[in-house]
């Protein structure tokens, strides 16, 4: 048992690696980085809990576990949120992180206080260690504290479900399914007795399903793969913006950039909106994203673009 302990604490070390070689690329999604770290200190908690030899290490390694616990559920309903399209105050937030010390700070009365646990014991089965609680007057809070997070997901999704954009319903799709068996491994664990924190895998892949997630989204577009627009000639010797289409005005831009320079497909997708003269909040609102996951893609667009401003684009086509 602590060697499957051990294995997926190994694998989940993967997942902000793969995080900053991959995802931090071109999307800078913090709470994705914070869960992948929350779920690696989940994993170690249960590793030295299967380790304990004496009921102060495995109530401190409980505490580790739990400590990664709280924040799992809010990066959860954080990224979910952000991939269906919705924003929220930084009080909001703040909030949020707040009930999550709250709630740890609940489990630190464990060995002080009977609120949390009445009472702990040190057993052992299949090799592994594992305390049998009795659980104190507090410990319906955790209850609320998980279902509170798993209803306001699952709210998330069905109003995105609701709307007629195909990418957004297929995401919400993966994130329900996300949802859902989380819900399902975490009633199983309440309701069965098992030697094994199944929680523990269950994380695991939820983590593989928001990578997958990313990773789709940053499908690289080679300038040299967009289709050539018909170009219609024009008695006029200058030409002005408006006597161009968008796919001329694209494959004007992507000429003048270097052969090995590529732009992301989120990187595209704002590009043309730019081109149509569209606010940040006008792209936020098509593509589903927050304002600020606009502004950071539109930084690095201007970065891989070489310009400073959207007038820098605009004369990129001007003559």
């Amino acid at each position: 048992m602590t060697i499957a302990y051990g294995v997926i604490f190994a694998l989940s070390l993967l997942l902000p690696v793969g995080y900053y070689l991959v995802v931090r690329k071109t999307q800078n999604e913090p709470w994705l980085f914070v869960l992948y770290l929350s779920v690696c200190v989940v994993n170690l908690g249960y590793l030295l809990l299967s380790l304990s030899k004496t009921v102060e290490f495995a109530l401190a390694a409980n505490k580790i576990a739990y400590f990664g616990q709280v924040f799992v559920p809010l990066c959860m309903f954080m990224i979910i949120s952000g991939l269906c399209g919705f924003t929220y105050k930084k009080w909001v937030k703040y909030v949020l992180i707040a009930a999550a010390m709250l709630m740890f700070g609940l489990v630190l009365t464990t060995g002080r206080l009977d609120w949390y646990y009445k009472s702990v014991e040190l057993t052992y089965a299949d090799g592994a260690a594992k305390l049998i609680k009795e659980y104190g007057f507090l410990h319906p809070v955790n209850l609320i504290y998980v279902l509170g997070y798993f209803v306001a997901m699952l709210v998330v999704i069905s109003i995105s479900l609701k709307k007629n954009n195909g990418k957004s319903q297929k995401i919400a799709g993966l994130m329900l399914a996300v949802v859902f068996g989380n819900i399902g491994m975490w009633l199983v664990e309440k309701l069965v007795t098992w030697n094994f924190e199944f929680l523990s895998a269950s994380y695991l892949m939820s983590e593989f399903v928001f990578f997958f997630v990313y990773w789709m989204l940053q499908d690289y577009v080679h300038k040299n793969e967009v289709p050539p627009p018909v170009i219609v000639e024009e008695k006029a010797p200058i030409i002005i913006v408006d006597n161009m289409t968008r796919a001329e005005k694209i494959k004007t831009i992507l000429d003048s950039l270097p052969e090995d320079t590529v732009l992301s497909t989120r990187q595209m997708d704002i590009l043309e909106r730019i081109l149509d003269y569209k606010s940040r909040k006008e792209i936020a609102a098509e593509l589903h994203l927050s304002e600020n996951t606009v502004k950071t893609h539109t930084g690095m667009l201007y970065k891989a673009l070489g310009v400073s401003g959207r007038d820098e684009i605009y004369a990129m086509f001007q003559k």
